[in-house]
């Protein structure tokens, strides 16, 4: 007897089984809901753990219901009869949920109609202004501005514009519910949304710093230095604008390379180069990062003048240290420069005690180490992006303004009195040194008074031609004018560009005061007594005689000796800073051009041209 197996298996087994396909229109809502569900603005508001009801989205049949409609509750429906990309449908839904943030869903407002178009259009702006997703509707480019409280008075009382009606998501797109929650589990929707706006600017600033690649990816572990450099622009706004501007470079080779220590600084790069081997807790970062911000941002690198920049360097260190120990930014890494006797001095006081004891200051370190100062001129040379482009000292200085000015405001707290003062300063740029040289000029050559008299043939206007006027006139009795000595350097390492700019600046500053002539000496290796010279020959007339060595101390001797010099005269030195030192006994002031350092520490005024 043969026995032969029936096969039961129907032709649904026997032919793999196929997931339907997803209809292009709900793959596109269930993406743009997904989005809308991890962006942290929003994601208070959509999240199911808390105990409070969440927000959900769903795709009905309704087509009498516009693009989508919002409960009270939370609830989202939208109509399938539309079909959106997903950008589209993001705009639609989020729109809906803003209405939720925004407590339009208050069932004290009811269901009137111009306060549900108003409530669409404050909502619309916000979703313009952060760009978030794209307009389904037809709405017009420029949108009402001004408090909606005002624009609901007058559309109550005009009527609602055409152009605006029914300009939300649906149909109406609010409907407020009266719904009676357990104490504890109201949805309170404003102050989640609140929440969700925090956690959004943080993220913001994640991005902003490297730290997420995007608004809704999570973000990336990272280093101490990098969560100190985001605590400023998210918690401390007195830095937080310079914070924004400056990029840690955490490079061990290079680091070991130029000798860094801890940390050190380029203001024109925009960068902080940290050594990423030394293992200091988020907080004493944040007191390095602000140390390094602070030599930037007061230029002090630029401020060194005829100083010794480590000396400078060290004061300044001493001025800042104790500066952001008083405000309480951070924690004091061991081994920083601090001195609570030097409290309240500038840095300029300071360097002027210290540099008393130099054998003992030599053994000092700043952060960036023993005898090497953390302001550096020049960028260092590693390849990631620099930040350049603008002008550092008039951004540096807004930037600071501003943080005060945020700080101010916001009660964040007292401020040294030497840093506000430091910050005050920068309300008053720096005054160019041909204006500079002008109030000199000012100060010690005095022109000629003169004075109105009707002595003259007097003067008549055409709008009252009967009325005689005095005019100006110079006395006509003799009269000592006044002059002054310029002693110029003549040596090979003086640029013509150098001695055209500074003696220009001298004939048209002498033309405006009517001084006649001045005392013209000219010095390399010797002296060269040129005599007192016409403005317009100093100008551009003079023959430069010498081009040797420097030496200009025989030019001031010259001059102070001269039985036809006055005494008073005061004499203005004009070099490259490559000379000797040099002893004048009257009125005087120095030109060198804007990186020169005179040999030894001047009586006069310095001017720096540039």
């Amino acid at each position: 007897m043969t026995c032969r197996a029936w096969s039961r298996r129907g032709p649904d087994m026997t032919r793999r089984q196929q997931a339907p396909e997803l209809d292009p229109n709900t793959a596109a809502f269930n993406s743009a809901w997904g989005s809308l569900w991890v962006n942290p603005m929003f994601r208070p508001i959509t999240d199911g753990d808390w105990p409070r009801p969440s927000a959900q989205a769903r795709l009905i049949d309704g087509s009498g219901i516009g693009y989508a409609q919002v409960t009270s509750d939370g609830q989202i429906v939208a109509s399938k009869a539309h079909r959106l990309d997903p950008g589209e449908w993001t705009w639609v839904l989020a729109h809906c949920l803003l209405h939720l943030g925004f407590g339009h869903l208050d069932p004290r407002h009811g269901t009137d109609r111009a306060f549900q178009d108003v409530a669409c259009l404050v909502v619309t702006r916000f979703q313009r202004a952060i760009k978030l997703g794209t307009e389904p509707v037809r709405l017009p480019a420029e949108l009402p501005g001004g408090d909606e409280s005002v624009l609901l008075r007058q559309w109550r009382r005009d009527g609602v514009p055409e152009e605006f009606t029914g300009c939300g998501a649906g149909r109406p797109d609010l409907l407020p519910k009266a719904i009676e929650y357990e104490k504890g589990y109201e949805p309170l929707w404003p102050d989640r949304f609140a929440l969700g706006l925090s956690a959004a600017a943080a993220a913001a600033v994640d991005v902003a710093g490297g730290a997420r690649t995007s608004l809704t990816d999570p973000a990336r572990s990272r280093m101490p230095w990098d969560r100190a450099l985001s605590w400023f622009m998210g918690s401390y706004p007195l830095l937080g604008a310079l914070a924004a501007r400056f990029t840690v470079v955490a490079d061990a080779d290079l680091a070991r390379s130029w000798d860094i220590s801890v940390a050190a600084v380029s203001a024109e790069a925009g960068e902080i180069y940290i050594n990423p081997l030394r293992t200091l807790p988020e907080a004493q970062w944040r007191f390095v990062l602000a140390h390094e911000m602070l030599h930037a941002a007061l230029r002090h690198g630029d401020r060194v003048g005829p100083r010794d920049p480590y000396l400078w360097n060290v004061a300044c260190d001493y001025v800042i240290n104790g500066w952001l120990v008083e405000m309480g930014v951070g924690e004091v890494p061991d081994g920083l420069l601090h001195d609570p006797e030097l409290a309240g001095a500038s840095a300029e006081e300071v360097y002027d005690r210290i540099a008393k004891d130099l054998r003992k200051l030599r053994k000092l370190a700043t952060l960036r180490g023993r005898g090497l100062g953390d302001m550096l001129g020049e960028p260092l040379p590693w390849h990631g992006p620099r930040s350049g482009g603008i002008d550092l000292d008039d951004y540096y200085r807004r930037a600071l303004l501003t943080g005060y000015e945020y700080h101010h405001r916001d009660g964040r707290g007292l401020l040294p009195s030497g840093l506000v003062e430091e910050i005050r300063v920068l309300e008053q740029p720096p005054l160019p040194w041909d204006v500079q040289l002008a109030r000199w000029f000012d100060e010690h050559v005095p022109a000629p008074e003169r004075r109105r008299t009707y002595a003259r043939p007097s003067r008549r206007q055409a709008a009252a031609p009967d009325i005689p006027r005095p005019g100006w006139h110079l006395p006509e009795e003799a009269v000592r004018r006044s002059t002054f000595g310029v002693v110029l350097d003549t040596s090979g390492s003086m640029s013509p560009e150098l001695m055209g700019k500074a003696l220009g600046a001298i004939a048209s500053y002498a033309t405006a005061r009517e001084v006649p002539a001045a005392r013209v000496v000219f010095c390399d290796a010797s002296a060269y007594d040129a005599g007192y010279l016409p403005v317009d020959d100093i100008a551009g007339r003079v023959r430069v005689r010498g081009r040797g060595g420097t030496v200009l101390q025989p030019g001031i001797t010259l001059l102070e000796r001269a039985v036809d010099f006055p005494p008073a005269g005061p004499i203005l030195v004009i070099t490259d800073a490559d000379c000797d030192v040099l002893r004048v006994r009257r009125a005087h002031a120095y030109l060198v051009p804007r990186d020169a350092r005179l040999p030894f520490t001047p009586r006069g005024p310095v001017f720096y041209l540039k």
